[in-house]
């Protein structure tokens, strides 16, 4: 049969839950607040609730179970259990052994769940409400959870923990509140849906559109206009290839509210053992991915070998550095060890290791340099061709 027409079973729980969700999001949420209005505080319940269950996936399921960025106290794991099975997206035990299906078979339509190759609608609703060989349950790629109590107790009492804690949180607020319903449309059906399509988003858009600054090999892309409701998960093309970091925005400045409830418990002692993708190792995938954008380019319009040559010069010298600077992390790492640290060597090493990212930087400013002439003598021959023609 012909793939296009093949009729695949169709999974209904979820399908009628998304769809009821989102038909009664945009009906009675908007007409109860026309009819008899939203208070102030139901709005800030509203968000709180959201955010606490968005960071419950992203802290949670995401960057806890799923990738083992770092270790977290039983409290806090419990914490993410409850509130992530109020997001009525799959128990945890299910959701990370999707994940890391995604992670190992990015874009292969036979293996990765959501595989943003079979298009847009497939990967942000569809593998979730059809059939497909890539989604068949397999938890043989999460021995280490099956070993965690919190995540087995989740997984064979979700029902009553997902219906129960939607339902005990909208009644409670409602109750303070003084309006069930209305907690009922907000912290229940808009929250839900919230935090669903903002997860999906990035199977989706995340996998869409935005800049491949660490890999260029596959579709995850940064795209921190996601971050707005992802909670710093937006950071895709970075996560994809330092899948081990607790950091999706790498940066200080990158907007990522997982990271910083991750740090800031760290503090408390309520999380430990922070994992972090290796400084020279972002540099070298930032690079590797601006020469492999520079030699495309030059090899495209370029009439002139000499720079073909000089990028190979380039490269040479990078990898010569990446390799220097890798001598240099083992004894540093090897010194740390020691009692008592070698202070002075210690210091001689990491100001060696600000050369090597000074040197790493002005590479990438002659890369540009070189595109950018390029670009100027490409640009000229056009003009010089286009005189001739009309003469």
């Amino acid at each position: 049969m012909n793939k296009a027409t093949t009729v695949r079973k169709r999974f209904w729980i979820p399908t009628i839950l998304f769809a009821s969700t989102g038909f009664l999001a945009i009906t009675a949420v908007p007409l109860y607040g026309i009819i008899y209005g939203y208070h102030w505080h139901q709005w800030i319940a509203f968000l709180i609730i959201t955010f606490i269950c968005g960071l419950a996936i992203s802290a949670g399921n995401h960057r806890l179970w799923t990738h083992r960025t770092y270790e977290a106290h039983w409290i806090l794991r419990l914490l993410f259990s409850l509130f992530s099975a109020a997001t009525l997206q799959n128990t945890t035990l299910n959701w990370c052994s999707e994940h890391r299906r995604h992670h190992r078979y990015t874009d292969d339509n036979d293996r990765d769940p959501h595989s943003s190759a079979r298009g847009f609608w497939h990967s942000h609703l569809d593998w979730m409400m059809h059939e497909y060989p890539s989604n068949k349950t397999d938890h043989s790629n999460v021995p280490d959870l099956k070993q965690d109590k919190i995540v087995m107790w989740q997984h064979k009492n979700y029902l009553p923990i997902a219906l129960g804690m939607n339902f005990s949180i909208c009644l409670l607020l409602g109750l303070i509140t003084g309006d069930i319903i209305a907690m009922f449309l907000l912290a229940g059906v808009l929250r839900i849906v919230v935090n669903h399509h903002s997860a999906f988003a990035l199977n989706s858009i995340g996998h869409y559109w935005g800049g491949k600054s660490y890999r260029s090999d596959i579709s995850a892309c940064d795209n921190p206009l996601i971050n707005i409701f992802c909670f710093g998960e937006g950071y895709h093309n970075y996560h994809h290839a330092f899948h081990y970091d607790y950091r999706n925005g790498v940066r200080w400045h990158n907007y990522d509210p997982t990271k910083w409830l991750i740090k800031a418990l760290s503090w408390l002692g309520a999380t430990q053992k922070l994992k972090r993708a290796p400084d020279r190792k972002i540099e070298a995938a930032l690079l590797e991915v601006e020469f492999e954008h520079t030699q495309k380019k030059l090899q495209k319009k370029d009439n002139d070998p000499s720079r073909i040559e000089i990028l190979k010069k380039e490269w040479k010298l990078f990898f010569n550095t990446i390799k220097k600077w890798r001598e240099v992390d083992v004894k540093i790492s090897t010194l740390n060890k020691v009692e008592p640290k070698p202070a002075n060597e210690i210091n001689s090493l990491n100001a060696q290791v600000k050369e090597f990212k000074l040197s790493l930087k002005a590479q990438k400013k002659r890369l540009r340099a070189m595109l950018k002439e390029s670009d100027k003598q490409s640009s000229l021959s056009s003009k010089i061709n286009t005189q001739e023609n009309v003469t």
